[in-house]
């Protein structure tokens, strides 16, 4: 995977307030015209599918739509795209050779992106992670927190020394969601655990994951998660015989042993849904943040010779709640790392605060970098 670094700003800081378009009338063109041909839907990657993180996540719920929709779309890939002022000539080449469909999977692409849609009105242009917005123009996003809420739970139940470790990639609020949300699941569990936090600022540096599991280890970690794309955090915990969760995708193989769970998502969901749409001429611009409800993550493939019965039950518990919409992770009481109480009892965190979250919950050993 190439030009990770510059993903550190992949995601959402905030959220741009806009009218609601919806697009029947400026659409409907490609919606008569799938009918006559096959559907151009052109995705744009940050690295390859072959790092078993995010980009291969992407690209295996464009296999699903593949598999799903056949002859009736002509899917086009281009890998290794930085997000740089080069983006922009990949987005345009791809609206002149007629796709009606343009996604961009990676934050840095919005300014680009965006740039290019208004140049091309009648074609459809979606950005992974980001906040803005035009006519043609939407974001969407998965809601990872959740499944790092049941990852937590099930290491908090399965650690031994009350000590987990996180690898962070970059202080955005995407990682702080994720990191809050795996140490409220372990604490709900096991009020005496800690996450420990170590940041390697990118998101794709195999050796600096491997050095900072090692690092988490040697701490006392004995249950690990990631918010890095390569598999070297698994493998470390596979060779140190501790625990770890995969992170955007079944990482089983890289560590038979250590994997208790997969923090998997599935953008196939949303990938059907955004070609539905599109063919139907009902496609609007309102932003999309889908979780376990919508079956866009989960934690999967949960390693049964390791996870108590206990502790699978209530992880199951606990999911049925969140889809149910019984249970949400940011629900207060909730306190800061000071002790104070940032979400009372009886409310929750809404979506824009979620997506600038900026601090850490009781039980999190480490900081936020300045």
């Amino acid at each position: 995977m190439k030009a990770q670094t510059a993903r550190a700003s992949r995601h959402p800081l905030r959220i741009a307030a806009a009218a609601l378009v919806t697009s029947t009338a400026l659409f409907s063109s490609a919606a008569s015209a799938a009918t006559d041909a096959p559907l151009g839907i052109a995705f744009v990657y940050l690295g390859n599918p072959g790092d078993a993180g995010w980009t291969y996540a992407h690209e295996q719920g464009v296999k699903a739509i593949e598999a799903k929709f056949g002859n009736r779309i002509k899917v086009t890939r281009v890998e290794n795209v930085p997000e740089s002022a080069d983006s922009e000539r990949v987005f345009r080449d791809l609206a002149n050779r007629g796709n009606k469909i343009i996604v961009g999977s990676s934050f840095g692409f919005q300014d680009f992106e965006l740039k290019v849609a208004k140049d091309f009105p009648d074609i459809v242009f979606e950005h992974a992670t980001g906040y803005k917005k035009a006519a043609n123009f939407a974001t969407y996003d998965v809601r990872t927190y959740q499944s790092a809420y049941l990852a937590g739970l099930i290491g908090g139940y399965t650690t031994k020394t009350n000590t987990l470790g996180f690898v962070g990639s970059v202080p955005v609020p995407e990682v702080v969601r994720n990191i809050d949300a795996f140490t409220m699941g372990a604490r709900s569990v096991n009020p005496n655990a800690k996450v420990k936090v170590l940041w390697i600022n990118s998101w794709f540096d195999p050796g600096k994951e491997k050095q900072a599991a090692e690092t988490l280890i040697g701490e006392g970690a004995d249950v690990l998660i990631q918010n890095t794309d390569s598999t070297a955090t698994m493998q470390t915990a596979e060779q140190k015989h501790v625990h770890a969760f995969g992170w955007d995708s079944d990482m089983k193989k890289f560590g038979p042993n250590a994997q208790l769970g997969a923090c998997v998502s599935n953008w196939g969901v949303y990938y059907s849904h955004l070609v539905e749409q599109v063919q139907s001429g009902t496609w609007t611009n309102a932003p999309t943040w889908w979780g376990l409800k919508e079956k866009a993550i989960d934690l999967a493939n949960i390693n049964t010779a390791a996870v108590s019965p206990t502790a699978l039950k209530a992880m199951q518990q606990k999911r049925d709640d969140i889809v149910a919409g019984r249970f949400d992770p940011f629900a207060g009481p909730i306190r800061d790392q000071s002790g104070a109480v940032k979400i009372a009892a009886g409310k929750s965190l809404a979506d824009a605060d979620l997506l600038r979250l900026n601090w850490f919950v009781q039980g999190v050993d480490g900081t936020l970098p300045k």
